[in-house]
């Protein structure tokens, strides 16, 4: 029992951070600080290793409170969020049937993808049957041409079965931006069709229409700094735009929607979602709103699809787990999390149903939804949002100096630094500087693709994409693409290579380097063969030869390669491929003896692979 006499932590003395730190130097034996413990952040800004109550004097965001401008603790005094799944419309029946279905199982908000063609009051009846638009979130995705179209459709219908329009809650995705960077084709004549679209549905208030796509960024390997401010940036366009077109700027703000993508880099994702909300605000409150209101941002978000993986794709609903995990907390509006299947097929209901869970799962059992902005006067939290802000806001600052959003899309700006992130970030998963785990480390060494193939994205409008394309595109090749690509290749080819641990030597080096190799080997689709070791180099290529390998790699110390190596290659005799597992101080010795193949930590792993693919001609 609570004992009122116990002092507790006032029994121990304040630490100062001066005492703090000399004691991490003391600890670090003369290494760099800043080398060994001060982490830069893909964004930019560096990220120290401890925080304290000093590092948030002065900060801004700690001073509102939930609900309150400008809304970096969340627009709303509760955490609750819609959680979404979305649909592709092929047959109205059959949609309606899964929607009916998928409501009953704990989804509150729906997205309909539709076809153009098929926009009539009949599908719309059929489509919605059922279904209690006043009880859900709907939303709507079609052709970008067909938006108007289908406002009319979606007021109608509504009318006709005597909804009370102002509480109803949806949206319509057109964001034309977007389909540029996506599509390459240019749609930046757009003002009528959106001032329209607004105009279509005034009678609906909580419908939002305008989009702001900023998750084809994050698809697209975008760092988190980026997407946030070019989605700032992009909504400001829209903004303006409208208000120059004669639409209330009250009006403009309310109809304006933010997707944004969620990454696996967990507390810098809780304060993507919280700067957001803060600049939004601050953008919109210098167009003089009627109403503070109109100053709050709209947040859809959704698991990035950049990081899903074709092997070992269960994997996945760790990286969706975590990610939806960063964006309930930091209080988004609603919510879809990615079936882990989804790099590779259309997702089943196996599938679909993990992934409703998952969010469930945070609500009705960690109950996320109970509490507002936990992350809320978090040392580390609060500066991580506001360097994010800061980043995010000179990029805004950059592309409205350059003209705007739109100027920036058509000179291709944007997609290019996109798509350099994309390439860097392909980089760093090729020498493991980024992982991937079950593709590029710790891969799976029995999985197979059971015939699995890398899914493309198709267009809702049912067109095949293949007119001319005036606006450059974003590359949104997946990370693990070039790695499966590899995999893939090796085991269409028939001819799996058998990779031989030949260990030898100092027990605990010749362990740790067959696991590393085994690992870097196995990243291609290899067959690899451990050892617990061999007493001699001669009985070691016996027994590598007696097992067919193809490829001997020779696991040792630095020190004992140069009694081991030289001796080992010339008892394979170029019956295998040899290679040695490490780079020791006597490399160079090696190679002059003929040996070649060198796998270690500092190596670029995918382009050894694809080099030794080659070499075994497959």
């Amino acid at each position: 029992m609570a004992n009122s006499k116990e002092k507790l932590f006032s029994d121990f003395a304040p630490v100062s951070t001066q005492e703090w730190m000399d004691k991490i130097n003391v600890d670090l034996k003369g290494a760099d600080y800043e080398k060994k413990l001060v982490w830069k952040t893909n964004e930019g800004f560096k990220v120290k290793p401890f925080y304290r109550k000093e590092d948030l004097e002065g900060m801004k965001t700690t001073e509102g409170l939930p609900g309150e401008y400008p809304y970096v603790r969340g627009t709303k005094k509760d955490n609750t969020w819609f959680v979404r799944q979305n649909i592709q419309v092929e047959s109205p029946q059959e949609a309606n049937a899964k929607a009916l279905d998928i409501l009953n199982k704990g989804v509150d908000s729906i997205g309909f993808s539709l076809k153009k063609k098929d926009l009539c009051p009949e599908f719309i009846e059929t489509l919605l049957n059922n279904i209690c638009a006043d009880c859900i979130e709907l939303n709507f995705s079609t052709c970008q041409g067909a938006v108007v179209a289908l406002a009319k459709l979606l007021v109608d219908y509504f009318r006709k079965q005597g909804y009370n329009l102002e509480n109803l809650k949806g949206s319509i995705n057109y964001d034309p931006m977007g389909k540029m960077m996506v599509r390459g084709k240019d749609l930046s004549n757009y003002v009528a069709t959106a001032k329209e679209l607004i105009e279509t549905l005034a009678e609906l208030p909580k419908y939002r229409c305008i989009n702001v796509n900023a998750i084809e960024l994050n698809n697209a390997g975008s760092y988190i700094s980026q997407e946030l401010g070019y989605a700032l940036a992009w909504g400001n366009d829209y903004l303006h735009a409208l208000v120059e077109a004669g639409v209330p700027a009250d009006t403009a703000a309310k109809k304006i929607k933010f997707n944004f993508g969620i990454s696996s880099n967990y507390f810098l994702e809780i304060a993507k979602f919280r700067a957001a909300r803060m600049l939004w605000a601050n953008i919109v409150n210098e167009y003089k709103p009627a109403c503070e209101c109109a100053c709050k941002m709209a947040v859809h978000a959704e698991t990035s699809t950049f990081n899903l993986t074709l092997f070992d794709a269960h994997v996945n609903m760790l990286r969706t787990q975590t990610e939806a995990m960063s964006a309930a907390l930091a209080g988004v509006d609603s919510m879809t999390v990615s079936p882990f299947d989804k790099a590779y097929q259309a997702s089943d209901d196996f599938s679909e149903r993990i992934a409703r869970n998952q969010q469930l799962l945070l609500k009705e059992e960690c109950h996320f939804d109970k509490v507002v902005d936990p992350a809320a006067g978090s040392y580390f939290i609060e500066n991580l949002t506001v360097s994010i802000a800061q980043q995010a806001w000179n990029l805004f600052l950059q592309v409205e100096e350059e003209g705007g959003m739109l100027t920036a899309i058509k000179a291709g700006k944007v997609q290019a630094a996109i798509n350099a992130s994309n390439k860097a970030r392909h980089e760093a998963v090729s020498k493991r500087k980024e992982i991937l785990l079950g593709t590029n480390q710790y891969p799976n060494f029995s999985e197979s693709s059971e015939g699995k193939t890398p899914t493309t994205v198709s267009c809702c409008c049912g067109d095949n994409d293949s007119c001319e394309k005036p606006i450059a595109t974003l590359d949104q090749s997946r990370a693990a693409s070039e790695f499966e690509a590899l995999r893939l290749e090796t085991e269409n080819s028939g001819k799996r290579p058998k990779a031989f641990m030949l260990t030898i030597g100092n027990l605990a080096m010749r362990q740790a380097r067959a696991q590393f190799s085994c690992n870097f080997l196995a990243c291609a689709g290899y067959e690899v063969i451990d050892n617990l070791g061999f007493p001699t180099i001669e009985e070691g290529v016996e027994a590598a030869l007696k097992a067919n390998a193809d490829i001997v790699v020779l696991c040792s110390s630095d020190d004992e390669y140069a009694e081991y190596a030289v001796p080992a290659y010339q008892a394979l005799n170029g019956r295998a491929m040899f290679i040695v597992a490490g780079a020791p101080a006597c490399m160079e010795d090696l190679k002059a003896a003929g040996i070649e193949h060198f796998i270690h930590v500092r190596c670029n792993v995918l382009e050894t692979l694809k080099h030794f693919n080659a070499l075994l001609n497959i």
